[in-house]
C-alpha cells in the first residue's frame, strides 16, 4: 500500500491517495475535504493522469474508490500525487513522445528540422497539431526559421519549445 498527497491548485489539501495492488489490479482511494461543489479526482503520475471519477460527499469529505486493471494504470508511471479538480474543468492536455518527429509532417523542410530530434511530444485538436521540443540552452536553436512562433513552456517539470501549426502544417500563433 503506497499514500500520495492530494492537491487543489497547486495546494496540500490534508487528503491522501491509496494505492493498493489486487492481483491483476490497482485499487485508488481519495479520501480529502471537499469544497463547494462536483469535484473530481485524479491519480496523477511522472507520464500520465487517470481520472478516477467523482467525489462523494461524507461528512465534509470527499471519497472515491476506484478499481482499475493493472494495464490501465502503467501508463501513468509512477504515482506521485492525487489532485481534485472541479467537475466542470476542461480536460487536461494529453502529450504523446514521438519516436520519430519527423514522421509527423509532410514537409520536407519540417521533415528535415525534426528527423532525429530525442524527446518530442506532440497532441492534435481538431484543427492544430501542436509540438513540444525539449528545451536545452546549451544547444542550438532546433528550428530557426521558426524562432518567432516558439513560446517557451513547461510540460510536468521539463521545459519545452512549444509550436502550434494548422492543418496545412503552417506556423500558428495558439489562440
Amino acid at each position: 500500500m503506497d499514500k500520495f498527497p492530494v492537491l487543489l491548485d497547486g495546494r496540500m489539501t490534508g487528503g491522501e491517495l491509496v494505492l493498493e495492488p489486487e492481483g491483476l489490479y490497482a485499487c485508488f482511494t481519495v479520501r480529502c475535504p471537499l469544497p463547494d461543489g462536483l469535484w473530481c479526482a485524479w491519480a496523477v503520475g511522472e507520464q500520465g493522469e487517470l481520472r478516477l471519477g467523482v467525489l462523494e460527499p461524507l461528512g465534509g469529505q470527499g471519497t472515491i474508490r476506484r478499481r482499475v486493471s493493472r494495464r490501465t494504470a502503467a501508463p501513468l508511471g509512477r504515482i506521485r500525487q492525487g489532485e481534485i479538480r472541479p467537475l466542470d474543468a476542461p480536460p487536461p492536455e494529453v502529450w504523446e513522445p514521438v519516436p520519430e518527429p519527423e514522421q509527423l509532417f509532410c514537409s520536407p523542410g519540417l521533415r528535415q528540422r525534426l528527423k532525429g530530434l530525442p524527446g518530442v511530444l506532440s497532441r492534435k485538436t481538431e484543427d492544430r497539431r501542436f509540438v513540444a521540443i525539449p528545451y536545452d540552452r546549451s544547444r542550438p536553436f532546433p528550428l530557426v526559421p521558426l524562432f518567432c512562433f516558439a513560446s517557451l513552456g513547461k510540460i510536468g517539470e521539463k521545459s519545452y519549445l512549444l509550436f502550434c501549426f494548422d492543418g496545412e502544417e503552417r506556423p500558428v500563433f495558439p489562440n
